[in-house]
């Protein structure tokens, strides 16, 4: 669904609810020896991956405490692979979202950064602790309110959230933060039995909107960079990526395994690789949980908010005058052609990757 339309029915009806609602007031602090916790994460798979952290250090802190996610199906399957996560509900299905509904937590969570129906929710469901952002009017839906940075990684962002529980955000967030299950690992080492070798490369070409997208030629070239080398290229993604795999393989050594694999197993596939090869994507966040290198090609996205941190990771950004552009997950549409994506030349992909590479083997 649009995404301006998406924002004009949150800023409408969402405002207009919470004029409504009471403010609310927190009546307990005290948590019990076993509390419940409920987490609101609507949106895509990076974020998904990025509140795992959070998650982690609430089960650390409250080693006997029930944890429930809220999110939707396009993000749902990620928390299924954190150990800490109970129960997953997902807002798009009417029946799950009713059952979140009716329950009573000790503590509800929201995550969202700037939309105002998620605040709503939170207030809706029965708890005696709401956090949440700061921003806008969503502040009276919650009893502690955290400020909130485009300037600041989105994992340390959520840790954040955990401040009005005394909760200290970990020097280092530890890797990798993503449990695979063994069925997509040996899922994983069938589809893959073709290459007859371990070494490759894997990319994810796939952007959700086309200022995001580096260019089907740009892949099949770096591609012929890696097979010169004698690396081998998996392409991952999904069904709309199928074409775009086929094309950069053709002719190369390699295998496209775009809209062939789940969730975990893209992940799996993340996990045997060399390193990742993305655009700043849900893909790329999940090669950081993965503890793998990565080298990532930013433009619209906001760096300082996205980007990973570490040694193990090349981000290539051509820091142009107009970008980044996107803000709250709406990015306009780009009158010069997505000039910061454009810009980014295959050699200096290809220099950046092996130079992870040899400190790899270094």
């Amino acid at each position: 669904m649009n995404t301006l339309f998406l924002k004009g029915i949150d800023q409408q009806f969402g405002s207009l609810l919470i004029r409504l609602l009471p403010r609310f007031k927190n009546t307990r602090r005290e948590f019990p020896a076993a509390p419940s916790f409920l987490f609101i994460r609507p949106g895509g798979i990076g974020d998904a991956i990025l509140l795992i952290p959070a998650i982690q250090a609430i089960k650390s802190a409250f080693p006997d405490c029930h944890i429930e996610i809220l999110a939707e199906t396009r993000n749902g399957a990620v928390f299924t692979l954190c150990s800490a996560v109970e129960k997953v509900y997902r807002h798009d299905h009417f029946m799950e979202l009713f059952s979140c509904l009716t329950k009573r937590y000790d503590c509800i969570i929201d995550t969202e950064q700037h939309h105002r129906l998620s605040a709503v929710v939170s207030r809706v469901i029965r708890s005696d602790v709401k956090i949440g952002f700061s921003g806008n009017e969503r502040v009276k839906m919650f009893s502690d309110c955290v400020d909130y940075s485009h300037d600041t990684y989105e994992a340390d962002s959520f840790l954040n959230l955990l401040a009005p529980l005394g909760i200290t955000p970990p020097e280092k967030i530890s890797k990798p933060f993503l449990q695979l299950p063994e069925s997509a690992k040996q899922t994983v080492q069938r589809l893959l039995t073709p290459l007859q070798s371990e070494t490759y490369i894997c990319i994810f070409p796939g952007a959700s909107i086309q200022e995001r997208q580096w260019g089907e030629d740009n892949f099949f070239r770096l591609t012929q960079l890696f097979n010169q080398k004698g690396f081998q290229v998996v392409v991952i993604g999904g069904k709309e990526d199928i074409d775009t795999g086929n094309e950069i393989v053709k002719g190369n050594k390699g295998t496209n395994l775009a809209g062939k694999t789940t969730f975990a197993e893209s992940f799996a596939i993340i996990q045997n690789s060399h390193l990742l090869i993305s655009g700043d994507s849900g893909m790329l966040h999940a090669g950081v949980a993965l503890n793998k290198a990565t080298v990532s090609l930013f433009g619209s996205g906001i760096a300082a908010k996205w980007a990973p941190h570490g040694d193990k990771h090349i981000i290539i950004n051509k820091q142009l005058s107009c970008s980044p552009c996107t803000r709250f997950g709406y990015t306009p549409k780009c009158p010069n052609n997505a000039a910061c994506m454009q810009q980014i030349t295959v050699q200096e992909v290809f220099a950046a990757a092996m130079s992870l590479i040899n400190k790899r083997t270094e």
